[in-house]
């Protein structure tokens, strides 16, 4: 017969088929009788552990203290006193007191320690003032008459502003506080302001001028 076919033959493959059933029959059927429950017991019965604690030796005895010297100190003999008479001293006879004069000293004149001359103390320089009135520019043209007052039959007129000056000298701002008649001036005096000029002193301050004006000086 051919190998390859005897390989193929069904009969063959069904025995071995029934034998792989057959042995797993047989395990199921000593698992149910008991049989592999004997096994599980005997795998579960527990194990006994014992410990042997390790016996400690007690710490031996200390040893005895060394025994204390007792040093004797020496006596020392305490000496004798021997009394000593003391020597005869002769005793002189007694003298009249003297009187001798006594010249009095002049008071001696203290000593005077003149005082340090007084320091001169520069007097502190004036604070300037908040406004400064009578300032005189440098340069800028006075302001002009308004038309509108001469057809308003306006023949004077004053006007007080206060300048915000800056480090240069220079007119930043002007602010009419006086103006008589009311707002008659007031244009005209802010345009000429704004370009005067004043002396420089490095720092801001606040100027005040004083404008008049008449009809005779148109």
């Amino acid at each position: 017969m051919d190998y390859a076919r005897q390989q193929r033959d069904p009969t063959r493959h069904m025995i071995g088929i029934a034998f792989v059933v057959l042995v797993h029959a047989l395990v199921i059927w000593a698992l149910l009788s008991g049989l592999g429950k004997g096994v599980i017991q005997i795998i579960k019965k527990p194990l006994n552990a014992t410990i042997i604690e390790e016996v400690k030796l007690p710490p031996p005895p200390p040893p005895p203290p060394p025994p204390k010297r007792i040093v004797e100190q020496p006596k020392v003999q305490q000496p004798l006193d021997t009394y000593v008479p003391p020597p005869d001293i002769p005793i002189a006879a007694p003298t009249a007191p003297t009187i001798s004069a006594v010249t009095a000293e002049p008071p001696k004149e203290p000593h005077v320690i003149a005082p340090p001359p007084p320091k001169v103390v520069a007097p502190p320089a004036p604070a300037k003032p908040a406004v400064r009135r009578g300032i005189v520019r440098l340069s800028g043209d006075d302001p002009s008459y308004p038309r509108e007052a001469i057809r308003a039959g306006v023949d004077k007129g004053r006007v007080v502003a206060r300048l915000q000056i800056d480090e240069k000298g220079n007119v930043t701002e002007v602010n009419i506080t006086v103006s008589e008649p009311p707002r008659v001036f007031d244009k005209v005096v802010r345009a000429a302001l704004e370009g005067w000029k004043f002396k420089a002193e490095g720092e801001k301050y606040v100027g005040e001028v004083e404008i008049n004006f008449t009809l005779k000086d148109e």
